[in-house]
């Protein structure tokens, strides 16, 4: 008589096994799988929506999922002016956006205000929400935004251990 029940021993998944730390794991799936937050603002956007397109494949990079809602997102990517009427939109949707998050500051206005030396603009989004990538140019080219989505995988890549984040929340909780 045959045994219809499952296999307990398969010798074709023996070697399958992978040993990492969660941390390292965490963090592979983090810059694995970046959904951005468009925030295109002027000129940039264009060149950030070509970087959309098949052309360029942003999906090699886990970044084809643009959402629109900033409780989806994990990566906001400002690209363009920043005026101060337009600020507190940005913060506030900076805000709304769940942690871990991190910004991109696409172009030479968003980074520093660009030729806009002005009172309505604001001089670089850094001075409004933390930055982990500047892209340079004016408007920068959709190559290099795939660069800057890059460096900020790598910068994902490396980030301080699971237990170390925990320890700063909780000293941060109990202070």
């Amino acid at each position: 008589m045959t045994s219809t029940s499952p296999v307990a021993y398969d010798s074709k998944i023996e070697g399958n096994v992978i040993f990492t730390r969660i941390d390292a794991a965490m963090n592979w799936m983090r810059k694995s799988s970046l959904w951005p937050m468009p925030m295109g603002l002027a000129c940039c956007a264009i060149e950030l929506m070509a970087t959309g397109a098949s052309r360029f494949d942003i999906a090699r990079f886990g970044a084809e999922v643009m959402r629109f809602s900033p409780r989806q997102s994990d990566v906001m990517i400002v690209a363009g002016t920043v005026t101060y009427k337009m600020a507190l939109a940005v913060k506030r949707i900076w805000d709304q956006m769940p942690e871990p998050k991190w910004c991109i500051a696409m172009g030479a206005c968003a980074s520093s205000g660009g030729m806009y030396r002005s009172y309505p603009v604001l001089q670089g989004i850094d001075q409004l929400i933390p930055v982990d990538v500047y892209i340079s140019g004016c408007p920068p080219r959709p190559e290099a935004l795939l660069d800057g989505l890059m460096r900020l995988q790598r910068k994902i890549e490396t980030e301080p251990a699971l237990r170390q984040q925990k320890g700063e929340l909780f000293a941060s909780l109990n202070s």
